[in-house]
């Protein structure tokens, strides 16, 4: 256990914004998260968890408490068979794209559509990380917690987590601290079924057909690059916390409003918002569609110091100098104007500490 006093934060992140912690405590071990946290609970003070920051703006005013960085390390299978599959605990202070090649390298087959996906394992089931037709919802078989209401160590089966896109129990709320994840892979050197349109024609390759798992893996990290949604340091397209907002799902009535509204705003001859109908008969729509079609393309707010990606609409980025008011500010322009246009309200998906859209 490491600890530092009035530490920048923004490095930490990346969207780079952020002032400093009073307290920062890295922790390289799941003892040390455990007691890191209970010592900051026991003193009764304000404690903020970070792991790989890609899914969080901090407040310019930085944070006035103790920040545990999570820094835990091991991926430990635990038993493989054609039957079972790979059973697999990683730490969640692992890097997720780490645990995606070392998948791909053992032919472990379940997450190779999630490639390039920044932040730590420990994030993952928070928020169900998905793209290209995956989620990590498909492959949890456990996620064991600390609980700080109860002082222990809680284990929630898969279908206890209660997943639905881009949610979790543990969304939401500070009570469970992600310690480790038990993933179930299927043995195969073939993906999952390509789920994805557009990761199918990348592939050259039909809708639910199997691929090489490094075929797939270089597929997507190939669109990823191309919409800057791959870290890059030199590419301030990168800076950010990738998608910013969360696609809506509507009741079928709401979207036929919001698809009236486009109507009527783009003319009833021009092509109609992306819909896709869920298990549940509500439909999915795109983020980024709206965001385009209300008047926020590529690049809206160049040259800076925030701007929407160059490279893909859904991303609020930092151009090399922005603070967190500016970042919030640009997404809530962002936000208010599609639901001026087409009267529905986008939710973000990075955590706002201290701070709300």
């Amino acid at each position: 256990m490491h600890e530092e006093l009035d530490v920048p934060l923004a490095p930490l992140t990346t969207m780079r914004v952020g002032g400093p912690a009073a307290r920062l405590v890295t922790v390289e071990t799941t003892d040390e998260l455990v007691d890191a946290v209970r010592e900051v609970d026991d003193a009764d003070e304000p404690l903020l968890l970070l792991s790989g920051g890609s899914n969080v703006v901090l407040p310019d005013a930085g944070f006035a408490g103790t920040v545990v960085h999570v820094a835990t390390r091991g991926v430990e299978p635990l038993s493989a068979d054609y039957c079972g599959g790979a059973m697999v605990r990683v730490a969640a202070g692992e890097s997720w794209d780490d645990v995606v090649a070392r998948t791909v390298q053992e032919g472990w087959a379940g997450v190779e559509a999630l490639s390039g996906i920044p932040g730590l394992a420990g994030a993952t089931p928070v928020q169900n990380v998905g793209a290209y037709g995956q989620e990590v919802a498909q492959t949890i078989a456990q996620v064991r917690t600390w609980d700080r209401q109860e002082q222990r160590v809680h284990t929630f089966a898969g279908p206890d987590c209660h997943f639905t896109y881009r949610h979790s129990r543990f969304k939401g709320t500070d009570r469970w601290v992600v310690l480790d994840v038990l993933f179930q892979f299927e043995i195969a050197d073939l993906s999952t079924p390509i789920a994805y349109a557009d990761l199918a024609r990348g592939l050259g390759v039909e809708l639910g057909a199997r691929v090489p798992l490094a075929d797939t893996r270089e597929a997507v990290l190939e669109q990823r690059r191309r919409r800057g949604m791959v870290l890059d340091p030199a590419d301030h397209d990168t800076w950010s916390c990738g998608s910013f907002f969360t696609n809506p799902i509507l009741a079928p009535d709401d979207f036929d409003a919001v698809a009236e509204r486009a109507g009527e705003r783009l003319g009833f001859d021009a092509p109609p918002p992306p819909r896709w109908v869920e298990r549940d008969g509500r439909v999915k729509t795109s983020a980024a569609w709206l965001i385009d079609h209300a008047g926020f393309q590529k690049g809206y707010g160049l040259p800076g110091p925030a701007a929407l990606s160059t490279k893909h609409t859904l991303a609020v980025t930092n151009r090399g100098d922005a603070t967190a008011t500016q970042v919030i500010e640009l997404a809530r322009r962002v936000r208010d104007g599609v639901e001026e246009a087409f009267g529905i309200r986008l939710a973000n998906e990075p955590i706002l500490v201290g701070d709300k859209l």
